[in-house]
């Protein structure tokens, strides 16, 4: 595995992913079969022999085609995204304290949906495999300097003390119906919430792995 440092802030609840900026691939098993029916909790997930990187609070099995990449923060060293990457989109995760038995996705999804209103976007709620998500069009800065819009699929999964918010970047969010494989990489997150008292909506951290290496 290996990565690349840079200074980017850590993405919050209510706001957009960011831009990839970080990368570190994985090759250290063969990508697991999909599994359709997570996310999962830790708690229900041992002794099935999959192999998984191990980030702290997110275990992401291998997923054909796909690089993982980490953004870290260069002044602290902590890692702020995760983030699978392919030739035809991506989709980034993030993972944050939540009551038991609570609702924080239903919570903070008219959050995000007023966020990027006022930044001039749009972000309209449709059902899809994992539940109520947002399909989203956000102003965003072009290299030679005119605005467009981007396009993204926030899903948001509640699980046991956690929520689990997915991003989905490229082809995923523009055609939602043909995104199975994505979903089904989706499915294959693991969280690790540990026993910590955290406030509601706090990001649970992740980790840089041993094996990481630095890309310069």
């Amino acid at each position: 595995m290996k990565f690349r440092r840079k200074s980017e802030p850590t993405p919050e609840v209510g706001t957009e992913p960011s831009e990839p900026a970080v990368e570190a691939t994985s090759a250290a098993s063969e990508p697991a079969e999909p599994r359709t029916d997570g996310p999962f909790d830790e708690s229900q997930v041992a002794g099935d022999g999959v192999q998984r990187v191990d980030l702290g609070s997110l275990l992401i099995a291998p997923s054909e085609g796909r690089e993982l990449r980490l953004q870290v923060d260069e002044a602290s060293g902590t890692v702020q995204a995760v983030m699978l990457a392919g030739q035809d989109g991506a989709l980034e995760i993030q993972a944050f304290a939540a009551p038991r038995n609570g609702d924080l996705w239903g919570t903070v999804r008219p959050q995000i949906q007023a966020d990027i209103a006022g930044r001039g976007g749009q972000a309209e709620e449709r059902e899809g495999r994992f539940g109520t998500e947002l399909m989203c069009q956000v102003p965003v800065k072009k290299p030679d300097g005119s605005v467009g819009l981007q396009p993204s699929r926030i899903i948001g999964i509640n699980g046991d003390r956690w929520m689990l918010r997915a991003s989905l970047l490229g082809r995923p969010a523009l055609q939602p119906d043909s995104a199975q494989d994505w979903e089904d990489a989706l499915g294959q997150v693991v969280v690790r919430r540990g026993a910590v008292a955290m406030p509601v909506g706090e990001p649970l951290p992740a980790i840089l792995p041993d094996q990481a290496r630095r890309v310069q």
